[in-house]
């Protein structure tokens, strides 16, 4: 669990430099935002988080890392559970105080690259480049 991190994954990596190729610049993991999102776009009030399937609990039938847990169950099943519920929670408070947030997990940055690109640009718009 120790060697767990929460930032820097190849994923969040992945997303960065996309966003970052196409022109947009942003601040990273903000500490005076609900549950510290990923990349934030100040002026338009907009945030991007990039959820790993497993710790954050993907429900997504089409996702291959959605796996139930096989071991010490009693431990990890409370863990994801609350892990949703923190994130869902700090989703509503970010919402509450005006910003807009698009969730990315991984399984779908590592399947639809492709997609990733025309779908944030359509979320960031046309702000400041």
């Amino acid at each position: 669990m120790r060697r767990i991190r929460s930032k820097g994954m190849k994923p969040e990596l992945f997303i960065r430099q996309l966003v970052h190729k196409l022109g947009y610049r942003f601040r990273l993991h903000r500490k005076d935002l609900p549950g510290k999102p990923d990349l934030v776009f100040g002026p338009p009030m907009k945030a991007i988080q990039v959820h790993g399937c497993f710790w954050h609990g993907h429900e997504a039938q089409d996702c291959p890392d959605r796996r139930t847990v096989k071991s010490n169950k009693s431990y990890w099943n409370p863990k994801i559970a609350g892990n949703k519920a923190r994130d869902e929670r700090q989703l509503k408070e970010l919402r509450k105080l005006g910003w807009k947030v698009l969730v990315l997990w991984e399984c779908e940055i590592n399947r639809k690259k492709e997609k990733l690109a025309p779908r944030i640009t359509r979320f960031l718009g046309k702000i400041a480049r």
